[in-house]
């Protein structure tokens, strides 16, 4: 398993990095990002941290750690400003927390997110055909969640991305152990959404790929 999306003790998550890290390699995770929730106030402080979390972390254990960021509930017109800031400052995956069905998330914040050229657009609620299709040529994946209640809407996402060609990812948005997920539930997952078999690896790749882009941090 790949996951490109969790969170820390440095936002709402309920675990260290190392722990965090130690818990996904006892799952069989081949890599995981730390991508805790940012905005202005925080990005700073957090991502170096990170950084260097990541570094040793995957210095010391079998898995890739990647040092990431999580924009969320930034106002639309400030995330392309802080996707720039946060690679930056060394964030590898950057994350745009999108327009969630579960959270008053600002509209227009999937466009500015997929505009910014961010890595992923998680959760992207009831996102578009238009922004969908931005997305495929923007090279910007949109995410499967296994969280709850942001999963409401995967199987429209998955409808989206299909029709358009746009990138899928699979991940977790953990902020607890017990969110952590095994490759057989992230495919059985991806199937109850509509996604035929035939389909599953190519979504499993595209988190390789992300993961190759930032090599081994």
């Amino acid at each position: 398993m790949i996951d490109l999306h969790t969170h820390t003790l440095f936002s709402d998550g309920v675990l260290l990095p190392a722990e965090l890290v130690q818990r996904a390699n006892n799952a069989g995770y081949r890599a995981i990002a730390l991508t805790d929730h940012m905005d202005m106030s925080n990005l700073d402080f957090v991502i170096p941290r990170l950084v260097e979390a990541s570094k040793a972390l995957s210095e010391s254990t079998p898995l890739q750690v990647i040092p990431g960021a999580e924009l969320t509930h930034v106002p639309p017109k400030l995330i392309g400003g802080l996707v720039k800031k946060a690679r930056s400052l060394g964030a590898a995956i950057v994350v745009v927390h999108g327009e969630t069905i579960t959270e008053p998330v600002l509209p227009g914040t999937n466009r500015a997110g997929i505009e910014s050229g961010a890595d992923i657009l998680s959760h992207p609620g009831m996102i578009t055909l238009e922004d969908a299709a931005l997305a495929q040529k923007n090279g910007v994946a949109l995410e499967i969640t296994s969280r709850k209640g942001h999963s409401l809407t995967n199987g429209h996402v998955a409808k989206m991305a299909m029709v358009t060609g746009a990138s899928m990812v699979i991940n977790t948005d953990s902020h607890a152990p017990e969110d952590l997920i095994s490759r057989e539930r992230a495919e059985l997952i991806l199937r109850a959404c509509g996604i035929p078999e035939e389909n599953l690896n190519t979504i499993f790749a595209n988190s390789q790929k992300l993961a190759d882009k930032t090599g081994r941090s």
